[in-house]
């Protein structure tokens, strides 16, 4: 349940707090007071859009913060499966910094708006005007039944199958369209394929193709120039080597007269090996060149045949060109193959959809299960909020399956003894609208173990017995949930075992919506208000008091207490 709220600096609220009792909260106030501002905050804790206009204080930034206490609620596995620390006390807590930017927070760790949905789900509902049109959709009424019949495993179990055999037929489906394109281009890939394949490419190969058709195309000049780098070295009538000989003998006489040329003698002996061994490499590099013009026209002949696939195929790369050849083989063995993967895809799909239909026969039989208890149910309470003569029936027809099964649900409903059933949204009036919804919440509300259930004048449209009936209902609700109810009637109001009232404040400069937990008296002060206006007589006042009196103590005692019946 919710045990404080917190709100600071939004719309015309720049500071509210207050700690809901655990049964039945009621909340008045005059029209534009801020009730619906206090819910619209309330909204953006369960991740509704925030907006930078709603800022009391532009410069300053909003929070609004949520502690709710989950103990004996089945949430800690939404915790585990977000990956939240998980405790009895759960503060959830929203901010809108002054440049619109919002974010979100679970138990101080930040999560994306989805989370925070996903987790407030399953702590707060809240009934709006908007909830009474909702009634007349088709899908909520399909939720009507799948909460009444606590379908939740059976919802999710079946939901897994459904993803499973779309995503099954859409591999079938692409693939199958995808077929007749490959069969068309099979025998231009194969040939392709076939050509890369017998050119028998091998990564390295250019580059040393390259280089040995320049040293064969220039072999002739090559020998040449080697040769005579080696007569410069050594030849039988001069050379680099004799001359070099000659130095090293000088150098000697020299070394031997004045020791310190010893140094240079021993430098020219060095040269004269590594010129030796430089000669020797200039002979063999020489020996080595093979004028082969039967060895150039075939290596002219291999790079022509690399060049024009590099072309054909537009790539600069023989690398490029093998990994054409990978594709181009996986595509034609695609097409080779083709029968068995779209066999396998077909099989895959039969099989999925086996699986779902039975999921979906399965729901579709809890539903209908409870379609007739339902339709009592909700007969049984329109009749005590005064509709004896209306009538419920729903109607279930088979569909193509959809993420939510294979049945549609319809409503058909009257009002009036005669007159045929109606889809609901045709024929139910405001105060009908909002007497059927209190019926709905009412018979739901054990079906989903919900900590807090908020309403939102779910009373519209009503008065006099009926809304002392629909007070009654929300007090029993509160036995087993924390409920929140802004009302107008003091018949609802009278119910409460804790009553706000929600003012504005005009004392400064600025109205400020402010709230405040009402005494016993000024509880009296209040219903004779909602009663006889602004100024009620004794009498009324006397209304009041005795009307609180009957009700105020019974339902602060805790007991339960069921409903009255006509």
């Amino acid at each position: 349940m919710l045990s404080n709220l917190l709100i600071k600096n939004y719309a015309l609220i720049e500071h509210l707090e207050l700690s809901p009792d655990p049964q039945l909260n009621i909340i008045t106030g005059e029209t534009g007071a801020g009730k619906s501002i206090m819910l619209g905050a309330i909204g953006l804790l369960l991740g509704n859009r925030a907006d930078s206009k709603s800022l009391y204080d532009p410069a300053q930034k909003c929070v609004i913060e949520g502690t709710f206490d989950v103990s004996g609620y089945a949430v800690e596995h939404i915790f585990d499966e977000e990956e939240l620390d998980f405790t009895q006390s759960c503060i959830v807590r929203r901010e809108i910094s002054p440049s619109g930017k919002s974010r979100a927070f679970v138990n101080d760790t930040p999560v994306n708006l989805d989370t925070l949905r996903r987790v407030t789900d399953q702590l707060m509902d809240i009934h709006s005007q908007h909830d009474t049109i909702m009634l007349g959709n088709n899908e909520f009424q399909l939720q009507v039944v799948d909460t009444y019949a606590t379908n939740d495993a059976l919802l999710k179990k079946y939901r897994s199958d459904y993803r499973a055999y779309k995503q099954a037929r859409d591999t079938y489906e692409r693939l199958n369209s995808e077929a007749g394109r490959m069969r068309k281009e099979f025998d231009y890939n194969n040939f392709l394929y076939q050509e890369l394949s017998e050119a028998n490419i091998q990564p390295d190969e250019q580059d040393q193709l390259e280089r040995e058709l320049n040293l064969l195309e220039n072999a002739v000049e090559i020998k040449e120039r080697l040769q005579l780098a080696y007569d410069y070295l050594d030849n039988p009538e001069q050379s680099v080597l004799d001359m070099l000989k000659s130095t090293i003998g000088t150098l000697t006489q020299a070394s031997r007269l004045v020791s310190d040329y010893e140094l240079l003698r021993e430098r020219a002996q060095s040269a004269l090996i590594e010129l030796r061994d430089l000669a020797d490499e200039i002979s063999n590099a020489g020996s080595m060149v093979d004028i082969d013009d039967e060895r150039t026209i075939v290596v002219r002949e291999r790079l022509d045949q690399l060049y024009q696939l590099q072309q054909k195929h537009q790539v600069r790369t023989l690398q490029e060109l093998l990994d054409i050849q990978h594709d181009l083989e996986a595509k034609v063995s695609k097409v080779l193959n083709l029968d068995d993967e779209l066999q396998k895809a077909k099989l895959d799909v039969d099989t999925t959809q086996e699986r779902m239909a039975k999921s979906a026969e399965k729901l579709s039989a809890s539903r209908l299960a409870v379609t007739t208890e339902i339709e009592q149910q909700i007969c049984r309470w329109l009749f005590e909020l005064g509709m004896p003569n209306a009538s419920l029936s729903i109607e279930v027809s088979q569909v193509a399956p959809t993420v939510d099964g294979t049945d549609f649900i319809s409503f058909l409903f009257s009002a009036n003894k005669g007159i045929r059933p109606q889809e609901l949204r045709n024929v139910a009036s405001g105060g009908e609208f909002s007497r059927l919804m209190m019926v709905f919440k009412y018979i739901l509300a054990d079906k989903r173990k919900l900590p807090t259930i908020i309403f939102d004048e779910i009373d519209t449209g009503v008065s006099g017995e009926i809304a002392i009936k629909m007070g009654n209902m929300m007090q029993h609700m509160a036995h087993s949930h924390q409920i929140i109810a802004i009302t107008h009637l003091h018949q609802i109001a009278a119910q409460g075992t804790a009553h706000y009232f929600v003012y504005k404040d005009n004392s400064s400069a600025r109205t400020v919506s402010r709230i405040r937990r009402l005494t016993f008296e000024e509880r009296v002060m209040e219903i004779a208000q909602m009663i006889g206006g602004r100024t009620p007589s004794e009498t009324v006042v006397h209304n009041a008091r005795e009307i609180l009196n009957g009700t105020y103590s019974s339902s602060s005692t805790g007991k339960k207490k069921q409903p009255k019946l006509s």
